[in-house]
């Protein structure tokens, strides 16, 4: 058998009830002997009190120096119990013989107790608990002086404890019901609390609430973007190794309740606090690195209770995007040479069906031989497979969009080096060749002509794009490096052109722009075969008019 465990509210409301049953009843237990102590002392003093008041009457004291003084005293006493509700009232000689007592048969026996002396011989009134001949008693006992201060006798006057216990006991129900109360009402009580907790943690139980917490922390340190989150006060409460890394944190625990100012002082997120606005992509600067951050506030129930960063190397974004740019070329070549293919296939198979074979041979010697010859003539000039390729789809590309592209005969490319990035080089002899053909397009005084030249002298290797297409402004190239600025109308273009100028400045490169031969612009790239330095500091990048 199975058994379930129980929720936590129960939990919670079993666990209060057991303690406030506890606390309870110990309380109730130490009232009840509170109760007890203080009428037992004011037993006492009240007892002593009617011991000595009775012990300086002057009818007790002449009653002393009668003949036979219990007669006198007994009727004293017998009235003093009547009018005190005390047990009994006993008033004895100096010699402790009994002149009184509640019952006639014990005058003139001796006090049973043996607490006399320091009435009778020390003269001291005072207060006793002893076993009497009517049970155990509280007592109050005060000596009788004559008048020349000789000790006559002493009177005793107590309560028995047996009637005691049954005072007590009416106060104890009493006690009781007070007890119960407290429980019914701490019993609601924890309940209530119960309930209110369970709310706001969600109705979450402790096992969902430990999964959540375990869960949470392996997603934030399974994501390659930094993380960090923090509280109303803008004190880190959370952050995972890819910030610490990027922080310089050695130990990403000791800095959690810090302020994030201390750490970013350039954090935004103080502003997400307190406007409850988000802040999507927006670059900045972390220990150096150039970052970009995302910034989202954390309500509950309307009320920003913190506010969470998450934020990637721009380096990372960067060669993400290259890499699809690469891919896009790739993809938009295989296209371009596919919809070529698939119209020299659809005329060769239109003139087979008019009977025109010599026709339809010619075309395919020609295209046959012309494919076959562009191939070599690249492959003879450029020694690296990975641009052979990209120049091949660029001059499939060009055919489709009806541009002459030219591949300078002076060109000469060995194999790139190992310690040149492939991937930067694409991107920018890609880019630099999709923005020629879309320049060429839009000036139509011109015959559409791009040429393309690569040379390895050895030291470094250079790479030039000319077009004639209407080139660029003078107010454009003085911003353009600067700004990621576009010379086109879509909001999505002039992206192609900052990514030629981050991959140049990642290859410590330098890149010139200016106006060609053929009319528009030309850019000239020129990378060290020394290979990739990053974060190089002299890096030049400039215009020529």
């Amino acid at each position: 058998m199975i058994i379930k465990p129980l929720k936590l509210q129960t939990r919670f409301s079993y666990s209060i009830s057991f303690f406030i049953l506890i606390i309870v009843t110990f309380a109730g237990i130490l009232f009840y002997f509170t109760i007890s102590d203080a009428l037992q002392t004011q037993l006492g003093k009240r007892a002593l009190y009617l011991a000595e008041t009775t012990a300086d009457r002057g009818d007790v004291l002449a009653a002393f120096k009668t003949e036979n003084p219990s007669e006198a005293l007994q009727k004293i006493s017998i009235n003093i119990m009547n009018t005190t509700e005390a047990a009994y009232v006993v008033i004895g000689n100096e010699d402790g013989i009994r002149y009184s007592h509640p019952v006639t048969d014990r005058i003139g026996k001796p006090m049973v107790g043996d607490d006399n002396d320091r009435a009778l011989l020390g003269g001291e009134s005072y207060i006793s608990i002893a076993e009497g001949s009517l049970g155990e008693s509280i007592r109050g006992k005060a000596p009788v002086f004559d008048t020349d201060g000789t000790i006559l006798g002493v009177v005793s006057i107590g309560y028995l404890t047996s009637e005691m216990d049954n005072l007590f006991s009416q106060y104890l129900d009493n006690i009781f019901y007070i007890m119960m109360v407290a429980l019914i009402i701490g019993i609601f009580g924890s309940i209530f609390l119960s309930r209110s907790i369970k709310r706001q943690i969600f109705n979450l139980e402790p096992n969902e609430i430990a999964n959540l917490f375990t869960e949470k922390n392996a997603l934030i340190e399974s994501v390659r973007e930094a993380i960090i989150t923090v509280n109303h006060k803008g004190e880190i409460t959370t952050l995972n190794n890819a910030a610490a890394k990027i922080l310089h944190l050695s130990d990403k625990d000791s800095v959690i309740g810090e302020s994030i100012e201390l750490h970013v002082p350039n954090t935004h997120l103080l502003e997400v606090l307190t406007d409850g606005r988000k802040q999507l992509d927006k670059p900045m600067i972390i220990n150096g690195n150039e970052v970009i951050v995302n910034r989202v506030p954390m309500k509950v129930k309307g009320n920003i209770v913190g506010a969470v960063a998450s934020f990637r190397l721009q380096s990372e974004i960067d060669h993400l995007a290259i890499e699809l740019s690469q891919v896009k070329q790739y993809t938009e070549a295989l296209r371009a040479q596919t919809h070529e293919f698939n119209n020299i296939l659809y005329t060769i198979s239109g003139l087979i069906q008019l009977n025109a074979s010599d026709e339809a041979l010619s075309i395919i010697h020609k295209e046959v031989q012309g494919q076959s010859s562009l191939t070599q003539f690249i492959r003879n000039h450029v020694k690296d497979p990975f641009l052979n390729g990209l120049i091949i789809g660029f001059f499939n590309r060009a055919r489709e969009l009806k541009v002459k592209l030219i591949f300078d005969e002076d060109s000469y490319l060995e194999t790139l080096p190992e310690n040149i990035e492939k991937s930067l080089i694409i991107s920018i002899m890609g880019n630099l060749l999709t923005n020629a053909f879309e320049e060429v397009e839009k000036n139509k005084d011109r015959p559409p002509i791009v040429r393309l030249f690569i040379f390895d002298n050895g030291e470094e290797i250079l790479i030039e794009v000319e077009d004639t297409g209407n080139g660029l402004a003078q107010e454009k190239l003085e911003v353009l490096f600067s700004e990621n600025i576009s010379t086109k109308d879509s909001k999505f273009r002039g992206y192609g052109l900052r990514k030629v100028i981050s991959s140049v400045h990642d290859l410590n490169g330098t890149l010139a722009l200016g106006e060609g031969d053929l009319g528009g612009a030309l850019f000239i790239v020129s990378i060290s075969k020394g290979g990739f330095v990053e974060n190089a500091g002299d890096r030049s990048i400039n215009y020529r008019g």
